[in-house]
């Protein structure tokens, strides 16, 4: 597994408020906003091994590929993919992370 900069309970934190984000956008918004570019590169790759685009072996060119594509907001970028909560989940899950337990830890 790779060491990453965004740490788990992040992602469960974002999982969480991916599932509603009718109610909750601004706080996903600025809560993203808030992470820095490596987090944020972290955190479209994750996103991308969760929905088959990359291998969990092939983390580093995911990782490499989100930080050379970054062209619009984080945010507005992974608000975009309607089933974000469920790819974030499969991709901790691939990179051997529990996302429950990432999940859980949120409260």
């Amino acid at each position: 597994m790779p060491a990453l900069e965004i740490s788990p309970v992040k992602v469960g934190q974002i999982i969480i408020l991916a599932r509603d984000p009718g109610r909750v956008e601004a706080e996903l918004d600025e809560f993203i906003a808030a992470m820095n570019e490596d987090e944020q590169a972290e955190l479209v790759a994750l996103m991308w091994i969760g929905r088959g685009a990359f291998e969990a072996d092939d983390w580093d060119e995911a990782l490499a590929t989100a930080r050379g594509q970054a062209t619009t907001p984080t945010a507005d970028y992974l608000k975009g993919s309607p089933h974000l909560a469920d790819h974030l989940e499969a991709g901790l899950d691939a990179l051997g992370i529990d996302p429950e337990e990432a999940e859980d830890a949120v409260y």
